[in-house]
C-alpha cells in the first residue's frame, strides 16, 4: 500500500503533466510581458535615452571589438587595404573634376534654351503658334465635354482680353512665382521683397573656366526699377573636390567651402535689408526721456548676397555655421533644380513630383507600421493600449 502510494507521488497523470506545462508557459508569457514593459518606460526616460545616445557616439568611429581582435599580421594587410581606399578616394576625386568640366561643356549647350527662355519672360521674344502648341500627356487627357466647356471658358477670356487695353508682356512675375512655390525659397521671402523680385528676368549659372578652381556663380538679372542700381546680383560658391588630408575617408564629392556676394546699390530709402526702429531712453540722473533712431538689420531675402564671412581659420560659430548651411543648400538647390526646370517650378509639375517622392517614403512607413501592428496583434502577450 506503501508503495502504491510512493507510486502516486511520483507518477502523474498526463493530463495533470498538461496543466503543469501551461501554468508553466503563463508564468514565462507573463514575465515576457513585464520585461517588455519595463523595457518600454525605460525607453520613455529622456536621461535613460540621453545616456544611451552618448554612449552610441562615443562608439561612431571607434575601432570594433572585431577588429582589435586579429592577429597582428592580419591588422598590417588590413593597413594596406585603407591606403587602397585613400587611392581610390583621389581617383573619385578625379572623377568629379571631370564631370565639373562636363557641366561646363553642357551648360554652354543648355544656355542658347534659357536664353530664349528668357527674352520669351521678359516680353523681348513672342513665340509662334507652332512653338506654343503642346499636346498633353495621356493622364493630362480631357474628356470631349471638358474640352468644350474649356473652349467656351477660353473664348469668354478672349473676349475679356480684347476689352482691355492692354495685354500682358510676357510672363509676368514669373521667378517670384517660382520662389513663392517653392518651400526652400519662400521661406526666405518677405512681403517688402515681393515688388523687387516682380522685376527679376532671369538667373544664369556660370562655372569657373578651364584650369581654374572649381567654383559657380548665379546671376540674377534684373529690369531697371526703383530699388537698386544693380541690373545684376551675383554669388560665386567656391568648391573643394579633393580628400581632407587627416580625414581621406569622409570623401564624398565636391563640397563647398566658402561663397561671396556683392554689394546691392540700394537707393536712397528702399534698402529692405535694414530697418529702423526707435527707442526711447531714461536719463539716470536727471528723469528725462529721449527718443533714439537706430539702424537694425531686418530679414529679407537680398540678404542672401551678404553671407558670413569664412575666416582663414576656417572656423565659425554656431550661428554663422548655420546661415552658411542653409545658404549652402539654397545654392545648389538654385543651380541644380530650379535654373534647369523653371518652368516646372513655376506650373508646380516639378513640385508635384517632389512631393511624390515624399509620398512613396511615407507609404513605405505606413506599411512598416502596419506589418508591426499585425505581428503585435499576433502576439498572444500583446497589450493593446487604451
Amino acid at each position: 500500500m506503501a508503495d502504491l502510494d510512493n507510486k502516486d507521488q511520483t507518477e502523474m497523470d498526463p493530463a495533470d503533466m498538461e496543466d503543469v506545462e501551461e501554468v508553466e508557459e503563463e508564468e514565462t508569457g507573463e514575465d515576457n510581458s513585464k520585461a517588455r514593459q519595463l523595457t518600454m518606460q525605460m525607453m520613455q526616460n529622456p536621461q535613460i535615452l540621453a545616456a544611451l545616445q552618448e554612449r552610441l557616439d562615443g562608439l561612431v568611429g571607434s575601432p570594433s571589438g572585431y577588429m582589435e581582435s586579429l592577429p597582428k599580421v592580419v591588422k598590417r594587410r588590413v593597413n594596406a587595404l585603407k591606403n587602397l581606399q585613400v587611392k581610390c578616394a583621389h581617383i573619385e576625386a578625379k572623377f568629379y573634376e571631370e564631370v565639373h568640366e562636363l557641366e561646363r561643356k553642357y551648360a554652354a549647350l543648355y544656355q542658347p534654351l534659357f536664353d530664349k527662355r528668357s527674352d520669351i519672360v521678359k516680353a523681348a521674344y513672342e513665340p509662334t503658334d507652332e512653338e506654343c502648341e503642346w499636346k498633353p500627356d495621356e493622364e493630362e487627357e480631357l474628356t470631349v465635354s471638358k474640352q468644350e466647356e474649356m473652349k467656351e471658358k477660353a473664348k469668354v477670356e478672349e473676349e475679356k482680353k480684347d476689352e482691355e487695353k492692354e495685354d500682358p508682356k510676357g510672363i509676368p512675375e514669373f521667378w517670384l512665382t517660382v520662389f513663392k512655390n517653392v518651400d526652400l525659397l519662400s521661406e526666405m521671402l518677405q512681403e517688402h521683397d515681393e515688388p523687387i523680385l516682380k522685376h527679376l528676368q532671369d538667373i544664369k549659372v556660370k562655372f569657373s573656366d578651364a584650369g581654374q578652381p572649381m567654383s559657380f556663380t548665379l546671376e540674377f538679372y534684373f529690369e531697371p526699377n526703383d530699388f537698386f542700381a544693380n541690373t545684376v546680383l551675383t554669388k560665386t560658391y567656391k568648391m573643394r573636390s579633393e580628400p581632407d588630408e587627416s580625414d581621406p575617408f569622409s570623401f564624398d564629392g565636391p563640397e563647398i567651402m566658402g561663397c561671396t556676394g556683392c554689394t546691392v546699390d540700394w537707393i536712397k530709402g528702399k534698402n529692405v535689408t535694414l530697418k529702423t526702429i526707435k527707442k526711447k531712453q531714461k536719463h539716470k540722473g536727471r528723469g528725462t526721456v529721449r527718443t533714439v533712431t537706430k539702424t537694425v538689420p531686418n530679414d529679407s531675402f537680398f540678404n542672401f548676397f551678404s553671407p558670413p564671412e569664412v575666416p582663414e581659420s576656417g572656423e565659425l560659430d554656431e550661428d554663422s555655421e548655420a546661415v552658411l548651411a542653409a545658404d549652402f543648400e539654397i545654392g545648389h538647390f538654385i543651380r541644380e533644380r530650379i535654373v534647369p526646370r523653371a518652368v516646372l517650378y513655376f506650373t508646380g509639375e516639378a513640385i508635384e513630383d517632389d512631393d511624390d517622392d515624399y509620398d512613396e517614403e511615407g507609404e513605405e512607413a505606413d506599411d512598416e507600421e502596419g506589418e508591426e501592428e499585425a505581428d503585435e496583434e499576433n502576439d498572444p502577450d500583446y497589450e493593446p493600449k487604451v
